[in-house]
């Protein structure tokens, strides 16, 4: 495999003058490391590590100029919640700032603006011609009071193309019971968290000071979604949830330890407006493909769920934490990626004895806006080796994924803050 690859840019329309045509220019090489980074690959890719943050790296945006913003799940030492970062040589970069005094997860950079989320507000930054932050110090705030009890508090967002903002808003529970993760505890009758809580709510992007009373309950019934991506082939919000977890320990008689570990799926939803995907009333079984009723309300392990519950479109392996969703536009990578969805797994800490999983970024295939075929195994060994994926100790968790402007993709790393970047040669 070829270690650099050429990259182009668009320049901005504003240089073009009176032609109709944008034109190209040939940027600086970017350099895939000698060992890849470490990473092990599809035939033809390389990866490069573009830079140490410092911090657990959640999510990442790009701007069409090529600036790279990424969210920390706490501020540094500096005080700083988001860095931003300016590529350099080789197809690395430099963090040259950091600004929002908060931890978090969620950033979106889109039409003009930076939008980045804390555990329970979300705030909008305007964005130059440089794709820089020129008021980091007074953001506009979009939604405020958002519901953060200290359990799958991250709120991640997305935009859609018609001016609205989507919010996971995660439940502060396992499954909904009296008393949380404790064994034989039933669910609470008609689980009130879901009045604020385990879900998806809808914002507008150009309205302040926003509140639930302001937004919409999009979708229901998703336990926590930390990856989602809103879908340009299919004009759809698709989301990932992380599925629930301990049934060997909560109801020992009715699941054994193996079970417990592949039960129940990671699942990809397709959205529409109203739709619920049944937590904490069921769970859905990937390697049966039911959906099950939870032991909590009455299941036993064998019952199949009863309610109008979606289907996923896509099941996972079971407790692999998948935290970033992306649908693929460019143009860089070969046809087979394009308008499929890469997905982050942050990896398990729930399987034993079984051994951990996760720990890869795998690629979904798409066909007409929804998954088609058998999902793959992309990026792996962030964990460093098979030994430290199983024990759960892994070097590094791919987190966050974002397209860069030439069509390669950026992952982040939730443990030690490394900004990885993969890109392919073209032949």
């Amino acid at each position: 495999m070829k270690n650099a690859v050429s990259r182009y840019l668009l320049l901005p329309a504003a240089l073009v003058g009176s032609l109709s045509l944008f034109a190209l220019r040939p940027e600086e090489r970017v350099v895939a490391d000698a060992n890849n980074a470490g990473l092990k690959l599809p035939e033809g890719f390389g990866a490069l590590v573009v830079a140490e943050t410092g911090g657990r790296a959640r999510h990442i945006a790009t701007t069409p100029q090529g600036t790279i913003f990424v969210k920390l799940n706490r501020p540094n030492a500096s005080g700083n919640g988001i860095l931003m970062l300016r590529p350099s040589a080789g197809g690395k970069a430099e963090v040259v700032s950091g600004f929002g005094k908060y931890g978090g997860t969620g950033v979106v950079a889109k039409n003009g603006y930076l939008y980045a989320s804390s555990d329970q507000e979300v705030f909008r930054y305007k964005l130059n011609e440089k794709g820089e932050v020129t008021n980091p110090d007074k953001p506009e705030k979009i939604v405020t009071g958002l519901i953060n009890r200290r359990q799958h508090e991250s709120k991640s967002i997305v935009l859609d193309n018609d001016g609205n903002l989507y919010v996971n808003i995660g439940a502060y529970s396992n499954s909904c019971q009296v008393n949380d993760r404790q064994k034989g505890s039933l669910g609470i009758p008609n689980c009130p968290i879901l009045d604020s809580a385990g879900g998806i709510w809808q914002f507008r992007v150009d309205k302040l000071n926003q509140s639930y009373s302001n937004g919409t309950r999009y979708a229901t019934g998703l336990r926590n979604v930390v990856g989602l991506d809103w879908s340009p082939q299919a004009n759809q919000l698709f989301v990932m949830q992380h599925g629930r977890d301990q049934l060997h320990d909560i109801f020992p008689a009715m699941y054994d330890t193996k079970q417990s570990a592949e039960l129940p799926a990671e699942c990809m939803y397709a959205l529409k407006k109203g739709d619920n995907a049944g937590w904490p009333y069921m769970y859905y079984d990937g390697l049966q493909k039911k959906k099950m009723q939870a032991p909590e309300y009455g299941g036993d392990g064998k019952k199949e769920a009863t309610g109008n519950f979606i289907d996923p479109v896509a099941a996972y392996p079971a407790h692999t934490a998948p935290n970033a969703l992306l649908f693929y536009t460019g143009t860089m990578f070969p046809e087979k990626y394009r308008n499929g969805a890469f997905i982050a797994f942050h990896g398990s800490w729930n399987r034993t004895p079984e051994p951990q999983k996760g720990y890869y970024v795998v690629f979904q295939p798409f066909k007409d806006g929804k998954p088609s075929g058998d999902w793959e195994v992309f990026a792996d060994n962030f964990a460093g080796d098979a030994a430290k994926a199983a024990a759960g100790r892994p070097d590094h968790k791919p987190c966050g994924l974002a397209q860069g402007p030439d069509g390669s993709l950026y992952i982040t790393d939730d443990k030690k803050g490394t900004v990885y970047r993969i890109v392919y040669n073209k032949k």
